[in-house]
């Protein structure tokens, strides 16, 4: 199965502190792809390098053999339309009805007028099991889980190539986590679409990941299979996968 993403060398600083030290990793195309770690362990800022919102010091981004990094203004937005995302919180337009958030991508935020675009949005909605009265609502008039469902849509409305999910189950009671974990590996499968997540919630990762990759100290310590985390051999994973105080992964607490 041929790389749909490559990452060589990936390294970036602010300032003095060295948030990643040289990633490398590849990512299968179809693949559904899970990064952990702990908080501040850099998998937002690995995710901000390959969607060029920070640019990394070093290094090489390519995405179907097109390098990422160093990319700007229309070259950068017609690799960004390959891309869908998921922000972590949904990261909804409250001024906006539900409809013009699901087609956002399509419309560049532009607002255009036309039936075919909200037929599109509710088919979208359908797909993440929600109805159409949805779409005329206002993110701030449904729950935080309704909100996660139509951040999905939205994420996969323009069918893209590979989607993002950050931390997708932020914020959600197991049960409405689970079922957002549910939502993301059937709409993934269904459209053979390349997925990258990072997330610290081990449940999670379980259900979405075909692999598994964990980032420790600016670098990937280790990776593999999902079935294979309980038996990783690797300790920073036991500690993190069991959420051990205990071992090699050290937390700073301040009294």
């Amino acid at each position: 199965m041929s790389a749909a993403l490559v990452l060589s060398g990936v390294a970036k600083a602010f300032g003095s502190k060295r948030v990643l030290d040289g990633v490398n990793l590849e990512v299968a195309r179809g693949e559904s792809l899970v990064i952990i770690g702990g908080s501040g362990t850099g998998k937002s800022v690995l995710l901000k390098c390959i969607l060029g919102l920070i640019r990394a010091d070093a290094g090489s981004i390519r995405l179907d053999g097109q390098e990422l990094v160093g990319l700007s203004g229309r070259a950068l937005d017609e690799a960004r339309s390959h891309f869908g995302m998921l922000f972590q919180g949904g990261a909804l337009f409250d001024s906006l009805p539900v409809w013009r958030n699901v087609t956002f991508a399509l419309t560049s935020g532009k607002a255009v007028r036309g039936r075919e675009l909200r037929d599109l949005a509710i088919a979208t909605l359908a797909r993440v099991g929600l109805p159409a009265d949805v779409a005329d609502l206002r993110p701030s008039e449904l729950s935080g889980g309704m909100q996660k469902r139509v951040a999905l849509a939205r994420a996969i409305a323009a069918e893209p190539d590979i989607i993002f999910f950050d931390e997708p189950t932020t914020g959600l009671d197991p049960i409405m986590a689970d079922v957002i974990n549910d939502l993301i590996r059937a709409q993934v499968k269904a459209m053979g679409a390349t997925a990258v997540t990072i997330t610290h919630d081990m449940a999670s990762a379980r259900k979405i990941a075909d692999r598994v990759a964990m980032l420790h100290g600016g670098n990937i310590v280790w990776q593999g299979p999902v079935s294979a985390l309980d038996a990783s051999g690797n300790a920073y994973v036991d500690q993190f996968v069991h959420g051990r105080a205990e071992g090699p992964i050290q937390m700073v607490v301040r009294n």
